[in-house]
């Protein structure tokens, strides 16, 4: 757009027209002023706008980088979940049919359990190793001993009893073994 300001031949044509035009050339001089003085200001607005215009689109070049930053690590994680899902649909519908099988029973050990019971079973758990350690190196090894131990403790029973009756054929011992016999048959009652 061309602003209506005179040019130096437009000046030469005024004075060739003579001095009424001199005046309106003279008139038009504060429009001029006018003019040049909104252009400066219209030109620093457009500086200062310019200026914002920039410094928007830095801003929103920064924000493009960092969504391209989400954009990557939203596909590797996808890509993460897409393998992990891979792997575990299989697995759940593997164990499908015997987690529905376990359910009431599972329901009902929910209902049942006491938190007492639950510390009682933490306790025992922890104890296992030590218990299993014990079974290994005390009572397993005095097991495999009773079969040899039993012949033995059958000739001692033997003996007990000939000793037992030979006793009953000393004088006076026979009432005692009565007696003892007797107390033996209250106690075993009770």
């Amino acid at each position: 757009m061309r602003l209506p300001v005179p040019g130096p031949r437009d000046v030469l044509d005024v004075l060739e027209r003579g001095a009424g035009a001199v005046e309106q050339l003279l008139a038009a001089v504060p429009r001029m002023v006018a003019l040049l003085d909104e252009a400066e200001r219209t030109l620093s607005r457009v500086d200062g706008l310019l200026a914002r215009i920039e410094a928007t689109r830095a801003s929103a070049d920064a924000v493009v980088r960092r969504t391209d930053g989400v954009v990557t690590d939203a596909d590797e994680l996808l890509l993460t979940m897409t393998e992990f899902f891979g792997r575990l649909i299989p697995l759940l519908d593997a164990t499908e049919p015997s987690v529905l099988k376990l359910q009431p029973t599972l329901e009902r050990l929910a209902e049942t359990t006491d938190p007492r019971e639950v510390d009682a079973l933490v306790t025992m758990i922890d104890m296992l190793p030590v218990l299993a350690n014990q079974m290994e190196t005390q009572v397993v090894p005095v097991m495999n001993t009773l079969s040899t131990v039993s012949p033995d403790l059958h000739d001692l029973l033997d003996v007990s009893r000939e000793l037992n009756e030979m006793l009953a054929k000393l004088p006076g011992l026979g009432r005692i073994k009565r007696r003892v016999d007797e107390e033996q048959a209250l106690e075993a009652r009770d």
